[in-house]
């Protein structure tokens, strides 16, 4: 078996024992682990709280060496994730460890839904409207 079903067969398990509150996170096939179905359920206390969000993930070949890829296929009003579902968070990117794992990543984005990182954002309007008003861009970002 490869490195990588190994890892990932290991993240299957993990999450078995200790599923995410919150979050459902699954392959879609779990004999050929690749592409995962994902739902964060809007945190409590945050714009988003009522909302429940799926997300794509497809895995590389060279992970955990390399990030996966994820994609919100929910529209979200969101200065870190943009129109077409893309999201900006660093550990899927520069800041990615293969000490990392699909759990975790879960959790940073289910956080970054509670806080927007408006030094880094993908939709500058967006982070420039929660920004200069929060109050108002909570408002357009309920769900």
């Amino acid at each position: 078996m490869s490195v990588l079903l190994k890892r990932l067969h290991k993240e299957i398990r993990d999450l078995e024992k200790e599923p995410l509150v919150g979050i459902s996170l699954e392959p879609k096939n779990p004999d050929k682990p690749y592409d995962w179905d994902a739902i964060i359920d809007g945190p409590e206390g945050s714009p988003y709280e009522d909302g429940r969000f799926q997300v794509a993930i497809s895995i590389p070949n060279d992970y955990p060496f390399s990030p996966p890829q994820m994609r919100f296929l929910t529209t979200i009003y969101h200065c870190n994730i943009n129109k077409m579902g893309s999201i900006c968070l660093d550990i899927l990117k520069n800041k990615w460890s293969p000490a990392l794992s699909l759990q975790k990543v879960m959790l940073s984005l289910s956080s970054l839904l509670t806080d927007c990182n408006t030094d880094d954002p993908l939709d500058i309007q967006i982070a420039k409207h929660y920004k200069d008003n929060k109050e108002s861009h909570d408002e357009v970002s309920v769900c």
